[in-house]
Protein backbone atom coordinates (compact mmCIF):
# COMPACT_ATOMS: atom_id res chain seq x y z
CA UNK A 1 0.00 0.00 0.00
CA UNK A 2 1.23 3.40 -1.44
CA UNK A 3 2.37 5.54 2.15
CA UNK A 4 -0.25 8.34 0.54
CA UNK A 5 -3.29 6.02 1.20
CA UNK A 6 -1.98 5.07 4.72
CA UNK A 7 -2.39 8.64 5.48
CA UNK A 8 -5.78 9.79 4.16
CA UNK A 9 -7.38 11.75 6.36
CA UNK A 10 -4.71 12.45 8.23
CA UNK A 11 -3.62 15.72 9.92
CA UNK A 12 0.10 16.52 8.92
CA UNK A 13 2.12 19.09 9.93
CA UNK A 14 5.42 18.57 7.67
CA UNK A 15 5.89 15.90 5.10
CA UNK A 16 9.76 15.17 4.70
CA UNK A 17 9.37 11.88 2.69
CA UNK A 18 10.50 11.80 -0.61
CA UNK A 19 8.23 10.46 -3.51
CA UNK A 20 5.43 8.15 -2.14
CA UNK A 21 6.81 4.64 -1.44
CA UNK A 22 5.46 1.53 -1.41
CA UNK A 23 4.75 -0.11 2.47
CA UNK A 24 5.24 -2.99 3.16
CA UNK A 25 4.10 -3.33 7.07
CA UNK A 26 3.00 -0.70 9.48
CA UNK A 27 5.27 -1.09 13.03
CA UNK A 28 5.22 1.07 15.93
CA UNK A 29 7.72 -1.61 17.96
CA UNK A 30 10.71 -0.63 16.93
CA UNK A 31 12.03 -4.29 17.19
CA UNK A 32 9.66 -5.41 14.87
CA UNK A 33 10.64 -3.31 11.89
CA UNK A 34 11.57 -4.82 8.92
CA UNK A 35 13.15 -3.23 5.37
CA UNK A 36 10.10 -1.03 3.36
CA UNK A 37 8.14 -0.90 6.79
CA UNK A 38 6.45 2.33 7.91
CA UNK A 39 7.22 2.98 11.93
CA UNK A 40 4.89 5.18 13.70
CA UNK A 41 6.52 6.48 16.76
CA UNK A 42 4.10 6.11 19.95
CA UNK A 43 4.55 7.47 23.45
CA UNK A 44 3.65 4.85 25.64
CA UNK A 45 3.61 4.28 29.73
CA UNK A 46 7.19 3.24 30.29
CA UNK A 47 8.62 4.66 26.99
CA UNK A 48 8.69 7.09 23.91
CA UNK A 49 8.42 5.98 20.40
CA UNK A 50 10.25 8.69 19.01
CA UNK A 51 13.43 7.44 20.98
CA UNK A 52 13.76 4.57 18.78
CA UNK A 53 13.48 6.20 15.22
CA UNK A 54 17.08 5.79 14.29
CA UNK A 55 17.02 2.18 15.60
CA UNK A 56 13.71 1.70 12.77
CA UNK A 57 15.89 3.35 10.29
CA UNK A 58 18.74 1.39 10.73
CA UNK A 59 16.14 -1.57 10.14
CA UNK A 60 15.23 -0.01 7.04
CA UNK A 61 12.09 1.65 7.82
CA UNK A 62 11.07 3.58 4.52
CA UNK A 63 8.97 6.17 6.79
CA UNK A 64 8.32 7.30 10.39
CA UNK A 65 5.22 9.14 11.39
CA UNK A 66 5.93 10.99 14.23
CA UNK A 67 5.17 14.60 16.48
CA UNK A 68 8.94 15.50 16.06
CA UNK A 69 11.65 14.58 13.62
CA UNK A 70 15.25 16.12 12.73
CA UNK A 71 15.37 17.87 9.59
CA UNK A 72 16.17 15.72 6.72
CA UNK A 73 14.84 12.58 8.39
CA UNK A 74 12.22 10.62 6.07
CA UNK A 75 9.56 11.64 8.61
CA UNK A 76 6.11 12.44 8.48
CA UNK A 77 5.29 15.00 11.55
CA UNK A 78 1.64 14.84 12.93
CA UNK A 79 0.41 16.73 15.94
CA UNK A 80 -0.97 13.07 17.29
CA UNK A 81 1.08 9.53 16.34
CA UNK A 82 -1.83 7.65 18.21
CA UNK A 83 -4.65 8.89 16.19
CA UNK A 84 -2.40 8.71 12.64
CA UNK A 85 -2.22 4.80 13.87
CA UNK A 86 -5.77 4.42 14.72
CA UNK A 87 -6.27 6.33 11.36
CA UNK A 88 -3.78 4.79 9.15
CA UNK A 89 -5.01 1.15 10.82
CA UNK A 90 -8.17 2.22 9.20
CA UNK A 91 -6.85 2.79 6.22
CA UNK A 92 -4.75 -0.11 5.89
CA UNK A 93 -7.54 -2.40 6.68
CA UNK A 94 -10.16 -0.97 4.37
CA UNK A 95 -12.23 0.85 7.67
CA UNK A 96 -13.57 -2.52 8.76
CA UNK A 97 -15.29 -0.96 11.94
CA UNK A 98 -17.87 0.72 9.24
CA UNK A 99 -18.72 -3.21 8.05
CA UNK A 100 -20.27 -3.33 11.64
CA UNK A 101 -22.68 -2.97 14.54
CA UNK A 102 -20.42 -1.54 16.81
CA UNK A 103 -21.19 -1.77 20.68
CA UNK A 104 -18.80 -0.34 23.27
CA UNK A 105 -19.29 -1.27 26.80
CA UNK A 106 -16.90 1.14 29.32
CA UNK A 107 -16.99 1.03 33.51
CA UNK A 108 -15.23 -0.05 36.20
CA UNK A 109 -16.45 -3.19 36.72
CA UNK A 110 -19.36 -5.77 35.05
CA UNK A 111 -18.01 -4.77 31.66
CA UNK A 112 -17.22 -8.55 30.20
CA UNK A 113 -20.14 -10.01 31.84
CA UNK A 114 -21.77 -7.74 30.47
CA UNK A 115 -20.29 -8.06 26.64
CA UNK A 116 -21.00 -11.29 26.67
CA UNK A 117 -24.55 -11.03 27.38
CA UNK A 118 -24.68 -8.86 24.80
CA UNK A 119 -23.57 -11.25 22.45
CA UNK A 120 -25.33 -14.39 23.57
CA UNK A 121 -28.63 -11.86 23.33
CA UNK A 122 -27.78 -10.79 19.20
CA UNK A 123 -26.80 -14.54 18.69
CA UNK A 124 -30.36 -15.31 19.49
CA UNK A 125 -31.62 -13.49 16.99
CA UNK A 126 -29.33 -14.66 14.44
CA UNK A 127 -26.72 -12.04 14.00
CA UNK A 128 -23.00 -13.31 14.32
CA UNK A 129 -21.08 -11.52 16.62
CA UNK A 130 -17.54 -10.52 17.35
CA UNK A 131 -16.48 -9.81 20.69
CA UNK A 132 -13.19 -7.98 22.26
CA UNK A 133 -12.48 -8.30 26.08
CA UNK A 134 -10.53 -8.54 29.20
CA UNK A 135 -10.85 -12.87 28.69
CA UNK A 136 -10.49 -13.32 25.35
CA UNK A 137 -11.67 -11.80 21.81
CA UNK A 138 -13.96 -13.72 20.00
CA UNK A 139 -14.09 -13.82 15.83
CA UNK A 140 -17.34 -15.84 15.66
CA UNK A 141 -16.42 -19.08 17.42
CA UNK A 142 -12.57 -18.48 17.15
CA UNK A 143 -11.02 -17.36 20.48
CA UNK A 144 -8.01 -15.38 20.57
CA UNK A 145 -6.12 -14.76 23.40
CA UNK A 146 -5.59 -11.32 24.76
CA UNK A 147 -2.94 -9.13 26.85
CA UNK A 148 -4.77 -6.01 27.45
CA UNK A 149 -8.89 -5.10 27.44
CA UNK A 150 -8.83 -3.31 23.92
CA UNK A 151 -5.61 -3.98 21.64
CA UNK A 152 -4.00 -0.84 20.19
CA UNK A 153 -5.54 0.94 17.55
CA UNK A 154 -3.28 -0.96 14.29
CA UNK A 155 -4.44 -4.48 16.16
CA UNK A 156 -7.88 -3.77 16.69
CA UNK A 157 -8.69 -2.41 12.66
CA UNK A 158 -7.07 -6.17 11.81
CA UNK A 159 -9.52 -7.47 14.33
CA UNK A 160 -12.20 -6.12 12.88
CA UNK A 161 -11.35 -6.66 9.56
CA UNK A 162 -10.56 -10.33 10.19
CA UNK A 163 -14.66 -10.14 11.88
CA UNK A 164 -15.82 -8.51 9.01
CA UNK A 165 -14.34 -11.03 6.38
CA UNK A 166 -15.67 -13.85 9.09
CA UNK A 167 -19.38 -12.78 7.81
CA UNK A 168 -19.81 -11.10 11.54
CA UNK A 169 -22.30 -8.34 11.80
CA UNK A 170 -21.85 -6.76 15.30
CA UNK A 171 -18.72 -6.50 17.31
CA UNK A 172 -19.32 -6.03 21.17
CA UNK A 173 -16.14 -4.55 22.65
CA UNK A 174 -14.64 -3.79 26.70
CA UNK A 175 -13.94 -0.24 26.20
CA UNK A 176 -11.15 0.58 28.67
CA UNK A 177 -10.03 4.07 30.13
CA UNK A 178 -6.83 3.99 29.13
CA UNK A 179 -7.83 3.12 25.64
CA UNK A 180 -9.94 6.38 25.03
CA UNK A 181 -7.57 8.49 27.01
CA UNK A 182 -4.63 7.12 24.51
CA UNK A 183 -6.96 6.94 21.26
CA UNK A 184 -6.47 3.39 20.54
CA UNK A 185 -10.61 3.59 19.87
CA UNK A 186 -9.99 6.38 18.03
CA UNK A 187 -11.85 7.42 14.94
CA UNK A 188 -14.61 4.32 16.04
CA UNK A 189 -17.95 5.35 15.93
CA UNK A 190 -20.52 3.20 18.12
CA UNK A 191 -24.26 2.44 17.70
CA UNK A 192 -24.10 2.12 21.04
CA UNK A 193 -22.43 2.84 24.24
CA UNK A 194 -23.18 1.94 27.28
CA UNK A 195 -21.57 3.13 30.64
CA UNK A 196 -21.63 0.24 33.80
CA UNK A 197 -20.01 2.11 37.20
CA UNK A 198 -17.19 4.11 38.00
CA UNK A 199 -15.21 3.08 41.14
CA UNK A 200 -11.83 3.30 42.82
CA UNK A 201 -9.13 1.34 40.03
CA UNK A 202 -6.62 2.73 37.59
CA UNK A 203 -5.91 5.71 39.63
CA UNK A 204 -2.25 5.40 39.08
CA UNK A 205 -2.64 6.47 35.31
CA UNK A 206 -5.84 8.62 35.80
CA UNK A 207 -4.48 10.18 39.09
CA UNK A 208 -8.32 11.29 40.36
CA UNK A 209 -11.86 9.59 40.62
CA UNK A 210 -13.27 12.64 38.03
CA UNK A 211 -10.07 12.06 35.83
CA UNK A 212 -10.98 8.70 35.54
CA UNK A 213 -14.83 9.19 35.05
CA UNK A 214 -14.02 11.76 32.37
CA UNK A 215 -12.02 9.37 30.40
CA UNK A 216 -15.00 6.72 30.41
CA UNK A 217 -17.01 9.87 29.15
CA UNK A 218 -15.01 10.11 26.08
CA UNK A 219 -17.16 6.87 24.70
CA UNK A 220 -20.11 9.21 24.79
CA UNK A 221 -18.80 11.19 22.17
CA UNK A 222 -18.67 8.87 19.54
CA UNK A 223 -21.78 7.30 19.91
CA UNK A 224 -25.41 6.80 18.37
CA UNK A 225 -27.04 6.33 21.68
CA UNK A 226 -25.86 6.00 25.45
CA UNK A 227 -26.77 3.15 27.81
CA UNK A 228 -25.94 4.91 31.42
CA UNK A 229 -26.60 3.55 35.12
CA UNK A 230 -28.22 5.83 37.23
CA UNK A 231 -27.46 3.56 40.42
CA UNK A 232 -24.27 4.77 40.20
CA UNK A 233 -23.18 8.62 41.69
CA UNK A 234 -21.07 9.05 38.73
CA UNK A 235 -24.43 8.25 36.22
CA UNK A 236 -25.71 11.73 36.69
CA UNK A 237 -22.28 13.39 34.80
CA UNK A 238 -22.24 10.88 32.44
CA UNK A 239 -25.58 12.51 31.79
CA UNK A 240 -24.92 15.49 31.17
CA UNK A 241 -21.46 15.25 29.77
CA UNK A 242 -23.34 12.49 26.32
CA UNK A 243 -23.49 14.13 22.82
CA UNK A 244 -25.68 11.74 21.74
CA UNK A 245 -29.27 10.40 22.96
CA UNK A 246 -29.53 8.35 26.32
CA UNK A 247 -31.68 5.68 27.48
CA UNK A 248 -30.87 4.79 31.36
CA UNK A 249 -31.22 1.90 33.55
CA UNK A 250 -32.01 1.32 37.23
CA UNK A 251 -32.64 -1.11 39.99
CA UNK A 252 -33.85 1.73 41.80
CA UNK A 253 -35.40 4.77 40.07
CA UNK A 254 -38.54 4.03 38.29
CA UNK A 255 -37.92 7.21 35.77
CA UNK A 256 -35.28 5.20 33.88
CA UNK A 257 -35.71 3.85 30.66
CA UNK A 258 -35.34 0.24 31.40
CA UNK A 259 -35.58 -0.58 35.20
CA UNK A 260 -35.65 -4.17 37.61
CA UNK A 261 -38.21 -4.50 39.93
CA UNK A 262 -39.36 -7.71 42.07
CA UNK A 263 -35.77 -9.00 42.62
CA UNK A 264 -35.05 -12.57 43.47
CA UNK A 265 -31.02 -13.81 44.49
CA UNK A 266 -30.48 -17.57 44.74
CA UNK A 267 -27.14 -19.18 45.13
CA UNK A 268 -27.08 -19.98 41.53
CA UNK A 269 -29.36 -17.29 39.70
CA UNK A 270 -31.11 -14.19 40.25
CA UNK A 271 -35.10 -13.45 39.06
CA UNK A 272 -36.63 -10.35 38.37
CA UNK A 273 -38.99 -8.31 35.99
CA UNK A 274 -37.24 -5.75 33.77
CA UNK A 275 -40.27 -2.90 33.04
CA UNK A 276 -39.81 -0.30 29.99
CA UNK A 277 -41.74 1.80 28.15
CA UNK A 278 -43.25 -0.82 25.74
CA UNK A 279 -43.87 -3.53 28.72
CA UNK A 280 -42.74 -5.78 31.31
CA UNK A 281 -41.01 -9.20 30.79
CA UNK A 282 -39.72 -11.78 33.40
CA UNK A 283 -36.05 -12.47 33.51
CA UNK A 284 -33.64 -15.34 34.87
CA UNK A 285 -30.21 -15.04 34.47
CA UNK A 286 -27.95 -18.45 35.75
CA UNK A 287 -25.11 -15.88 37.33
CA UNK A 288 -25.62 -15.41 41.00
CA UNK A 289 -25.07 -12.24 43.02
CA UNK A 290 -26.77 -8.88 42.98
CA UNK A 291 -24.42 -6.94 40.24
CA UNK A 292 -25.79 -9.67 37.75
CA UNK A 293 -28.96 -7.47 37.65
CA UNK A 294 -27.36 -5.03 36.71
CA UNK A 295 -25.59 -6.48 34.19
CA UNK A 296 -28.38 -7.97 32.52
CA UNK A 297 -30.08 -4.49 32.40
CA UNK A 298 -26.99 -3.37 30.65
CA UNK A 299 -27.17 -6.18 27.98
CA UNK A 300 -30.66 -5.45 28.05
CA UNK A 301 -30.35 -2.22 27.50
CA UNK A 302 -28.11 -2.27 24.82
CA UNK A 303 -29.91 -4.78 22.66
CA UNK A 304 -32.99 -2.38 23.08
CA UNK A 305 -30.92 0.58 21.54
CA UNK A 306 -29.98 -1.83 19.07
CA UNK A 307 -34.15 -2.38 18.24
CA UNK A 308 -34.36 -6.08 19.73
CA UNK A 309 -37.52 -6.52 21.26
CA UNK A 310 -37.60 -6.11 24.98
CA UNK A 311 -39.58 -9.61 25.83
CA UNK A 312 -37.29 -11.64 22.98
CA UNK A 313 -34.08 -10.16 25.01
CA UNK A 314 -35.04 -11.16 28.05
CA UNK A 315 -36.08 -14.61 27.09
CA UNK A 316 -32.49 -14.98 25.54
CA UNK A 317 -30.88 -14.16 29.16
CA UNK A 318 -32.77 -17.95 29.90
CA UNK A 319 -29.70 -19.76 28.05
CA UNK A 320 -27.09 -17.71 29.24
CA UNK A 321 -23.68 -18.89 31.48
CA UNK A 322 -21.36 -17.36 33.55
CA UNK A 323 -18.13 -15.82 31.60
CA UNK A 324 -14.48 -17.57 33.05
CA UNK A 325 -13.16 -16.74 36.28
CA UNK A 326 -16.42 -14.12 37.43
CA UNK A 327 -17.86 -16.13 40.13
CA UNK A 328 -16.71 -19.23 38.31
CA UNK A 329 -16.92 -22.59 40.03
CA UNK A 330 -14.13 -24.87 39.87
CA UNK A 331 -14.92 -28.56 40.35
CA UNK A 332 -13.97 -30.30 43.28
CA UNK A 333 -15.55 -33.37 44.81
CA UNK A 334 -16.00 -31.68 48.49
CA UNK A 335 -18.63 -30.59 50.58
CA UNK A 336 -17.43 -26.61 50.59
CA UNK A 337 -17.80 -24.72 46.93
CA UNK A 338 -14.52 -23.06 45.31
CA UNK A 339 -14.74 -19.98 43.13
CA UNK A 340 -12.65 -17.62 41.03
CA UNK A 341 -13.08 -14.28 40.90
CA UNK A 342 -11.20 -11.21 38.85
CA UNK A 343 -12.00 -8.80 41.81
CA UNK A 344 -9.03 -6.23 41.98
CA UNK A 345 -10.82 -3.35 43.19
CA UNK A 346 -12.32 -2.43 46.40
CA UNK A 347 -15.80 -2.55 44.74
CA UNK A 348 -14.88 -5.66 42.78
CA UNK A 349 -14.13 -7.41 45.77
CA UNK A 350 -17.22 -5.94 47.88
CA UNK A 351 -19.78 -7.35 45.40
CA UNK A 352 -18.46 -10.62 45.02
CA UNK A 353 -18.31 -11.22 48.45
CA UNK A 354 -21.84 -9.78 49.16
CA UNK A 355 -23.12 -12.46 46.52
CA UNK A 356 -21.30 -15.07 48.00
CA UNK A 357 -22.38 -14.26 51.72
CA UNK A 358 -25.86 -14.37 50.36
CA UNK A 359 -25.90 -18.18 49.63
CA UNK A 360 -22.92 -19.60 51.82
CA UNK A 361 -24.45 -21.81 54.83
CA UNK A 362 -21.15 -21.78 56.59
CA UNK A 363 -17.83 -19.65 56.46
CA UNK A 364 -16.58 -17.51 53.81
CA UNK A 365 -12.70 -17.78 53.38
CA UNK A 366 -11.42 -15.05 51.09
CA UNK A 367 -7.97 -15.16 49.75
CA UNK A 368 -6.96 -11.85 47.90
CA UNK A 369 -3.83 -9.84 47.12
CA UNK A 370 -3.25 -6.67 45.37
CA UNK A 371 -1.18 -5.63 41.74
CA UNK A 372 1.89 -3.83 41.99
CA UNK A 373 2.76 -1.23 40.19
CA UNK A 374 -0.45 0.08 40.71
CA UNK A 375 -2.96 2.23 42.48
CA UNK A 376 -1.70 1.60 46.15
CA UNK A 377 -4.43 3.51 48.03
CA UNK A 378 -6.76 0.86 47.19
CA UNK A 379 -4.75 -1.75 48.77
CA UNK A 380 -5.63 -1.16 52.71
CA UNK A 381 -9.39 -0.21 51.37
CA UNK A 382 -9.33 -4.01 49.73
CA UNK A 383 -8.17 -5.64 53.07
CA UNK A 384 -10.50 -3.45 55.13
CA UNK A 385 -13.33 -5.01 52.99
CA UNK A 386 -12.66 -8.35 52.80
CA UNK A 387 -11.91 -8.75 56.93
CA UNK A 388 -15.68 -6.93 56.94
CA UNK A 389 -17.14 -9.20 54.77
CA UNK A 390 -15.34 -12.66 54.88
CA UNK A 391 -15.30 -15.15 57.77
CA UNK A 392 -11.38 -15.86 57.26
CA UNK A 393 -9.30 -13.63 54.92
CA UNK A 394 -5.95 -15.23 53.47
CA UNK A 395 -3.81 -12.35 52.36
CA UNK A 396 -1.30 -13.19 49.42
CA UNK A 397 0.27 -12.29 46.62
CA UNK A 398 -1.31 -11.49 43.16
CA UNK A 399 0.78 -9.57 40.05
CA UNK A 400 3.59 -7.76 42.29
CA UNK A 401 5.32 -7.42 38.70
CA UNK A 402 8.19 -4.78 40.07
CA UNK A 403 6.95 -4.61 43.63
CA UNK A 404 8.08 -6.74 46.37
CA UNK A 405 5.02 -9.07 47.69
CA UNK A 406 5.63 -8.12 50.81
CA UNK A 407 5.34 -4.56 50.82
CA UNK A 408 2.07 -4.66 48.57
CA UNK A 409 1.07 -7.32 51.72
CA UNK A 410 2.00 -4.68 54.30
CA UNK A 411 -0.40 -2.26 52.55
CA UNK A 412 -3.12 -4.82 52.48
CA UNK A 413 -2.46 -5.22 56.39
CA UNK A 414 -3.03 -1.83 57.23
CA UNK A 415 -6.62 -2.13 56.52
CA UNK A 416 -7.03 -5.04 58.12
CA UNK A 417 -4.87 -3.93 61.84
CA UNK A 418 -8.42 -2.82 63.52
CA UNK A 419 -10.47 -5.61 62.60
CA UNK A 420 -10.96 -9.09 64.51
CA UNK A 421 -11.53 -11.17 61.27
CA UNK A 422 -8.95 -13.94 61.64
CA UNK A 423 -5.96 -14.23 58.86
CA UNK A 424 -3.14 -15.73 57.62
CA UNK A 425 -0.35 -14.27 55.30
CA UNK A 426 0.99 -16.71 53.41
CA UNK A 427 3.13 -14.55 50.13
CA UNK A 428 3.51 -17.83 48.12
CA UNK A 429 -0.22 -17.84 46.05
CA UNK A 430 -0.17 -21.74 45.20
CA UNK A 431 0.87 -22.39 49.02
CA UNK A 432 -2.21 -19.97 49.91
CA UNK A 433 -4.74 -21.80 48.13
CA UNK A 434 -3.21 -25.20 49.44
CA UNK A 435 -3.93 -23.72 53.11
CA UNK A 436 -7.27 -22.57 52.00
CA UNK A 437 -8.54 -25.89 50.67
CA UNK A 438 -7.29 -28.27 53.87
CA UNK A 439 -8.74 -25.62 56.28
CA UNK A 440 -12.11 -25.33 54.42
CA UNK A 441 -15.00 -27.01 56.42
CA UNK A 442 -18.52 -28.45 55.51
CA UNK A 443 -20.62 -25.60 53.47
CA UNK A 444 -17.57 -23.17 53.28
CA UNK A 445 -17.46 -21.37 50.05
CA UNK A 446 -13.47 -20.19 49.21
CA UNK A 447 -13.48 -17.12 47.20
CA UNK A 448 -10.23 -16.86 45.16
CA UNK A 449 -9.71 -13.41 43.89
CA UNK A 450 -7.60 -11.17 42.00
CA UNK A 451 -6.77 -13.46 39.08
CA UNK A 452 -9.80 -14.49 37.91
CA UNK A 453 -9.16 -15.52 33.82
CA UNK A 454 -5.62 -15.14 34.10
CA UNK A 455 -3.57 -17.77 33.52
CA UNK A 456 0.08 -16.15 35.06
CA UNK A 457 1.60 -14.21 37.87
CA UNK A 458 3.88 -11.25 36.61
CA UNK A 459 7.33 -11.32 38.58
CA UNK A 460 9.44 -8.65 37.47
CA UNK A 461 8.15 -8.10 33.12
CA UNK A 462 8.42 -11.99 33.55
CA UNK A 463 5.14 -14.31 33.46
CA UNK A 464 5.34 -17.20 35.13
CA UNK A 465 2.62 -19.76 34.66
CA UNK A 466 -0.45 -20.27 37.37
CA UNK A 467 -3.77 -21.63 36.52
CA UNK A 468 -5.64 -21.23 39.99
CA UNK A 469 -7.95 -24.47 38.47
CA UNK A 470 -4.87 -26.39 38.08
CA UNK A 471 -3.72 -25.80 41.36
CA UNK A 472 -7.31 -26.51 43.05
CA UNK A 473 -7.05 -29.83 40.50
CA UNK A 474 -3.74 -30.67 41.38
CA UNK A 475 -4.23 -30.54 45.08
CA UNK A 476 -6.93 -33.18 45.24
CA UNK A 477 -4.71 -35.47 42.95
CA UNK A 478 -2.38 -36.32 46.03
Amino acid sequence: MKLSELLAGIQITTNQVSGDPEIHEVRYDSRAVQPGDLFVAIRGFETDGHKYIAAALEKGAAAIVCEQAEPGMPAVVTPSSRQALAQIGANRFGHPAEKLTMVGVTGTNGKTTSTYLIKHILESQGAKVGLIGTNQNLIGDEAIDTERTTPESYELHALFAHMAEAGCTHCVMEVSSHSLVLDRVYGIRFAVGAFTNLTQDHLDFHHTMEEYRQAKAILFANCGKALINMDDPAGEKMLLDAKCPVETFSVKADSASIVAKDIRLHADSVDFVVSAEEGISRVHLGIPGGFSVANALTALGVCRALDIPLDKAAAALKTAHGVKGRIEVVPTDTDYTVLIDYAHSPDGVENVLRAVRGFTKGRVIALFGCGGDRDRTKRPKMGAIAARLADFCIVTSDNPRTEQPDAIIADILEGMKDTRTPKEVIANRPEAIHYALGMAQKDDTIVLMGKGHETYQEINHVKHHLDEREIVAAYFEK
